[in-house]
């Protein structure tokens, strides 16, 4: 599924209490500055809720092999699994960006893959937060390096937040909207200042994004589009590239933060690579053939009995499910709500009807999924049943202008007799239509307007074609015309940015402890925003209201209370046909690989934490890499 929306940081920091000196010693900044005055708190990380998992002195993640060797190349296929790139410059709107930008920059602080809410320092070994939590100052290593070997100091950390959130896509200059101010103090010392009511997340949001150069955007344009590699530096750099078939990147073996507690046991390749193919089936057959070594499935047919080949019967080729303890994520049918086709949330739930999900599960992928029926699906924030005492009193004072089912149980997706084509749902699907004024005239149903109620749904792939045809047979029945158009990777994110598409089937993620982008996928502000994950065009004041309690919760029983009753509401506007999920990531590897005894809780760790092993490559004679 495409995942093209920028996945933001999710967190905030642990406050380490002020008497806990004793266990702080870092109670007296670095650099022999006064020690901490009231209210202030020292610490060598940032979390949302709670204490952090990892000490001040912890050497390693629990999840890593700290002495895991290095080598080999990884071969994977970029997310998505199709397309193209045209750019290297994966932080601005313009241009559709290369997999893996990411990895060659580093930021203040860096997360754990066993922890949502956490960071922990990085280039920056420690954080003073002041007493109303609006001042953060971050204490930089003063070996920090980009790989030219000039020194990354507090300049080029402010630099890179600020031109980040004037310049950068619109999706993360959003999420730093509340950023005051970020200024050197010093080579290694960094203020950053944050507007008050700023979001409960927005420290870690600063913490995470990628630090530039201030002295190469100097001599180069940071707005354009470019394949010119950027200088970074992380454990990668940028290395062979072609358009349209591939990527690459190299280990930096003089890497500056190598050995520190965030990375150790991590960056084991030599080489990452991605891989671009244009059809999933023929990304599948080249994996097969060896021209790439790890495959992760998301075609139920395909784990199901695509796995009859050679080098899987005689155990060269491994396939496993490994346990996701994300948010599911928001996968369906996104109705395009600037259309006035679907102004009416009557006709939106009639167009769900015509879908049936069961037959689809059972007829095209072996009942491997489960239906989808919450924006924050297999977590504790999903609404169930009647709503709570703290949700009740969330919601109260927009009564007036809610629909009653908010006060009752949530609406779920219809379930249908399995039989591809439930006269009883389509049945219902006509008296929706019929209520919002709609009529059927020679087998075309019309809006209240006239006009015949068609649409488009658009893709950059194929990959969704077999669910979405008897869909749209269904639609058919009841007078509806829809039809599907592919489009390139490039096109599609054009229009994806411009908000050009009547239907489009997507996939968002969605955080463990949701913040900010809250606000990037429900928001009105982030409606009217060119380049916005609010592809629906959701626009209500009640949902602003309750995504701006959300940004402040101060624990984790009172966001899942304002979640819960965002939930509610956003179910209640029928924005979309929800699809299916499964809460575990598949799959498929050559036996080349080493891994740690334990996997983390929110991620596979392939690129991060397996290893080449060259004994298991020679005794299967992989010579595919």
């Amino acid at each position: 599924m495409s995942e093209q929306s920028f996945l933001l940081p999710l967190s905030r920091r642990r406050v380490l209490q002020a008497g806990a000196a004793s266990a702080l010693m870092l109670a007296a900044p670095r650099g022999g500055a006064a020690p901490l005055q009231p209210g202030e708190t020292q610490s060598h990380g940032l979390s949302i809720f709670g204490n952090l998992a990892e000490k001040a002195d912890f050497k390693a993640f629990r999840y890593v092999n700290a002495s895991a060797p290095k080598g080999g190349t990884l071969v994977m296929e970029p997310p998505g699994g199709t397309g193209s790139y045209d750019s290297l410059n994966a932080y601005i709107l313009r241009g559709n960006p290369a997999a893996g930008m990411g990895l060659i920059f580093d930021s203040l602080m860096s997360g754990s893959l066993d922890e949502r809410d956490a960071l922990y320092g990085l280039v920056a070994e420690s954080v003073l937060v002041a007493a109303d939590k609006l001042t953060y100052t971050f204490f930089l290593r003063k070996e920090a390096r980009f790989h030219d070997g000039s020194p990354l100091t507090a300049k080029d950390a402010a630099f890179s937040l600020n031109i980040l959130k004037t310049k950068g896509h619109p999706t993360i200059a959003q999420s730093l909207h509340d950023l005051v101010s970020a200024t050197a103090e010093t080579d290694d010392i960094l203020v950053v200042k944050l507007a008050p009511g700023r979001a409960r997340d927005l420290p870690i949001i600063v913490a995470s994004q990628p630090i530039f150069s201030k002295a190469y955007y100097e001599a180069h344009d940071f707005e354009q589009t470019t394949m010119d590699p950027p200088l970074g530096s992380s454990a990668y750099k940028v290395g062979p590239l072609e358009p349209g078939r591939y990527i690459s990147f190299e280990r930096v073996r003089d890497y500056w933060a190598r050995d520190l507690p965030v990375n150790l046991g991590q960056a084991n390749f030599d080489v990452v690579k991605f891989e671009y193919f244009g059809d999933r089936n023929v990304a599948f057959e080249a994996f097969k053939a060896g021209s790439f070594t790890v495959h992760e499935e998301f075609t139920s047919s395909v784990w199901s009995k695509g796995y009859d080949f050679p080098a899987f019967r005689e155990g060269r080729v491994k396939r496993e499910e490994i346990p996701d303890e994300n948010i599911s994520g928001i996968q369906g049918w996104f109705f395009n709500l600037r259309r006035p086709a679907f102004k009416d949330p009557r006709v939106r739930e009639a167009l769900c009807y015509a879908f049936d999900f069961e037959w689809t599960n059972r007829n095209l992928m072996y009942d491997a999924y489960k239906r989808t029926t919450s924006y924050f699906e297999n977590s504790d924030l999903k609404a169930m049943g009647p709503p709570g005492d703290a949700e009740k009193a969330l919601l109260e004072p927009f009564r007036d202008r809610l629909p009653a089912e908010v006060f009752g149980e949530p609406f779920r997706p219809p379930v249908s007799d399995g039989s591809g084509q439930d006269r009883n749902l389509l049945r219902k699907a006509v008296e929706l239509l019929t209520a919002a004024g709609c009529t059927r005239k020679d087998n075309v149903l019309h809006l209240p307007d006239g006009k015949p109620l068609e649409f488009e749904f658009l893709d950059f792939s194929n990959v969704f074609e077999r669910h979405t045809q008897p869909y749209i047979k269904n639609l058919k029945l009841i007078g509806v015309n829809a039809r599907i158009r592919v489009v390139d990777a490039a096109q599609f994110k054009q229009r994806l940015d411009d908000f050009d598409f009547d239907v489009m089937t997507e996939r968002l993620r969605m955080a463990y402890s949701p913040g900010e982008e809250l606000r990037a996928l429900f928001g009105s502000e982030a409606a009217k925003t060119k380049g916005s994950r609010n592809v629906f065009g959701i626009s209500d004041p009640v949902i602003d209201a309750l995504i701006d309690k959300a940004l402040v919760a101060t624990s984790r029983d009172e966001l899942a209370a304002i979640c819960r009753a965002l939930d509610r509401v956003l179910i209640a506007g029928r924005y979309w046909i929800p699809h299916w999920y499964k809460p575990t990531h598949w799959i498929a590897h050559w036996d080349v690989f080493g891994r740690p005894e334990h996997t983390p809780r929110f991620d596979p760790g392939i690129s991060s934490t397996w290893w080449w092993d060259d004994e298991k490559a020679r005794k299967i004679n992989f010579t595919g890499r």
